[in-house]
């Protein structure tokens, strides 16, 4: 397989409806509960849900440093759609960085997330790409699948916790 156009996707049948599950993406308090890797609890969080809008968070490193990342909100279908360009960024979210572990990741990835309703159940699917890299960009991103699927595997363990306990 060529890293050239490489798309990262994983799925997960969730035990809520699309409305909850939506709302557990779209929601500032409920999105600082749970989203982000396994050891990394988000401490910061702001929201501005609407096309061209953004959320921007901290999560704190188990080795107790800081992470920061913005979304910008490009495309929002309730409740089944939600596209977004990820970055890293500094903590005023005013300034686009690296990726603090990977020199050579793309500087925005480009996030699409689709729910699908399965009554009461919800199929939620995510693809994720890189934003315009170049080809070193590419290549890393390419690399990185087996350290995206652990990422978003243990994310999605955490959303399922979640949803457990906050129906």
């Amino acid at each position: 397989m060529s890293h050239e156009n490489f798309k990262f996707h994983i799925e997960h049948i969730l035990n809520a409806p699309r409305a909850r599950v939506w709302k557990a993406w779209t929601n500032q308090e409920e999105l600082k509960a749970w989203f982000g890797p396994k050891g990394c609890p988000v401490f910061a969080s702001k929201l501005d849900f609407r096309e061209d809008g953004v959320y921007h968070y901290g999560m704190r490193t188990p080795d107790g440093g800081e992470m920061w990342g913005v979304w910008i909100f490009k495309e929002i279908k309730a409740p089944e759609k939600l596209v977004t360009i990820v970055s890293f960024c500094d903590a005023e979210g005013e300034k686009i960085i690296r990726h603090p572990w990977n020199e050579n990741w793309p500087m925005r990835t480009h996030s699409v997330l689709e729910l699908t309703s399965l009554g009461d159940q919800t199929k939620l699917s995510i693809t994720w790409s890189a934003h315009h890299p170049n080809e070193t960009e590419s290549q890393a991103f390419f690399e990185g699948k087996d350290s995206m699927t652990q990422g978003w595997g243990g994310t999605l363990e955490q959303l399922v916790a979640y949803l457990e306990t906050h129906k």
